[in-house]
């Protein structure tokens, strides 16, 4: 069975296009032992995987009292992660497959993200998965970021698509509920698989709760037409 030609296909960025997570920890690690929180742990990390960084930021500043504005560290990070990312960012294989798939099928894709632009081009530029993207959507572009709906929602109005016609891509709970309340069907891939019980991911219309090392890109094809 042929795909429907008004489904579209929205992706997050990090940790599910992209391994993405160790360079976002690392910058967070050099920025925040700048600013009054040293040794931050990849546990305190995990807790936000899925919430943008800006979002990261306040409530690091509400619970540790920072030193530097959200701004000043906000751009920090920024630049960090940048230098990290250029030099390293790892495509999961089988995401890869899944594009290549969707794009040979003619499928519209686009990157809905809570990191910045700068962040997003970057990495996709330099994995070579730009060519399949459509367009691209930072968290900084719309009021709210995942887990509300707005950064789903501007992809599919810029796509000229329904969002029921819409399918994302989604590694954390954050963004299961963002696609959830956007009315669109999605496709769960847990970073973390023992978050893989969280309610959030109840809503996707197929979860693979192993993660990465279970997504299976035919699978996923199948599913998001139906076949």
């Amino acid at each position: 069975m042929g795909i429907s030609r008004t489904t579209s296909v929205i992706f997050d960025l990090d940790g599910t296009l992209v391994d993405s997570e160790p360079n976002y920890y690392q910058a967070a690690r050099q920025v925040l032992a700048r600013h009054g929180l040293p040794g931050y742990t990849w546990e305190q990390h995990a807790r936000f995987i899925g919430i943008g960084t800006r979002e990261t930021l306040e409530i690091l500043d509400r619970q540790h009292a920072l030193t530097g504005s959200v701004e000043e560290m906000l751009a920090a990070k920024n630049a960090a992660y940048l230098e990290l990312a250029r030099a390293s960012t790892e495509v999961f294989p089988e995401m890869r497959k899944f594009v290549e798939r969707l794009h040979a099928a003619g499928v519209a894709m686009a990157v809905a993200s809570g990191s910045s632009r700068s962040a997003i081009e970057a990495v996709l530029g330099g994995t070579g998965l730009a060519p399949f993207m459509e367009l691209v959507v930072s968290a900084e572009e719309v009021e709210h970021g995942k887990p509300e709906p707005d950064v789903f929602l501007e992809a599919a109005r810029r796509l000229g698509a329904a969002p029921a016609d819409c399918v994302v891509l989604e590694d954390a709970a954050p963004g299961a509920a963002a696609a959830h309340a956007a009315g669109m069907r999605c496709v769960a891939v847990p970073y973390l698989p023992r978050t893989a019980g969280d309610p959030a991911f109840a809503t996707a219309g197929l979860l693979f709760p192993g993660g990465q090392r279970e997504f299976d890109a035919e699978r996923a094809y199948d599913w998001v037409t139906g076949a």
